[in-house]
């Protein structure tokens, strides 16, 4: 009798909550447009959105974690994996133990959920959201992100970013990751230190990217009466427009060698550059490359 009257007790701390080293099988209801903030230090991150008004944890804790739980309401939510016995402060407690090992965390969240997740070391996968905001602090791992969300923002330090599916307003920030991006929406912003940035899309309303020593290819189409605006300083930029594009075109470098299919570059009279101001089509946009000693070439799209 007394083991029947423990079996309700044990029942309910599978449901709300996880010990460390254990498998984790937690659930909470949601709302359909619920807030979500997701924190790791080591291990991955994979979310897959469904079509239930609920969140579902699976996964594994790493050993020297705070038993894990989802707490909140429906409306905004939070999973923090905690290492044991620290009282630190921070994204993740650094005051806490140092050992803790790696935890993996399996979420399923509602469709139109906004996420605001945070991790050091652990790659993450978001899959399938639809409809709700994205935010993203990494320090180094990889960022692969498969949604439709009207705002993006992914800030990383050596993790690459990848996005696909389609983003309305981006910013994506890296130090030395690179960003691969070929569905950019109206308003994106993209810098990095020395990562690689392939980008594509539009039509763009606003487009501003900036790099100091990594390269840039970005082919896309500018909206009526939209910007772009490259800056970089020994990174090579590439840009590819559509043979319809309409707007101002300025482009020059100091040092580096500019080329273009649109309108012929000038070298400078006295010392290193070259510079280009040209109308394309109408003249309805704007257009600003600059390189200091990155090469800089603007092709027309086939």
């Amino acid at each position: 009798m007394k083991t029947a009257h423990c079996l309700p007790l044990l029942l309910c701390l599978c449901i709300g909550d996880a010990l460390a080293g254990t498998p984790i099988q937690l659930q909470h209801a949601a709302s359909a447009d619920t807030r979500i903030s997701i924190s790791n230090i080591a291990g991955s991150v994979n979310v897959t959105a469904w079509d239930r008004n609920e969140v579902q944890v699976g996964g594994e804790l790493g050993d020297g974690a705070k038993p894990l739980q989802i707490t909140g309401d429906n409306d905004r939510l939070s999973i923090k994996v905690e290492p044991r016995g620290g009282s630190g402060s921070g994204w993740f407690n650094f005051g806490g133990d140092s050992r803790m090992a790696p935890t993996t965390l399996e979420l399923h969240v509602p469709r139109g959920a906004s996420l605001d997740v945070k991790v050091i070391s652990a790659p993450l996968v978001i899959d399938g959201l639809a409809g709700g905001d994205i935010k993203v602090n990494t320090i180094s791992g990889n960022a692969r992100i498969h949604a439709n969300t009207p705002a993006l923002d992914v800030d990383s330090v050596s993790g690459g970013i990848e996005l696909s599916g389609q983003a309305d307003k981006a910013a994506l920030q890296t130090v030395s990751g690179e960003i691969l991006a070929p569905a950019l929406g109206r308003t994106a912003k993209l810098e990095t230190i020395s990562g690689h940035i392939q980008a594509g899309g539009g039509p763009w309303q606003t487009l501003t990217l900036s790099t100091v020593s990594g390269d840039v290819q970005l082919s896309g189409k500018l909206a009526a009466g939209g910007s772009i605006d490259i800056d970089s300083m020994s990174g090579d930029v590439q840009l590819r427009l559509p043979a319809d594009t309409s707007a101002k075109l300025h482009a020059s470098s100091f040092s580096g060698d500019l080329r273009s299919d649109f309108g012929k570059p000038i070298e400078a009279e006295r010392g290193p550059g070259s510079s280009l101001d040209t109308s394309i089509g109408a003249g309805d946009g704007k257009i600003h490359l600059e390189t200091f000693s990155g090469d800089l070439r603007v092709k027309k799209q086939e």
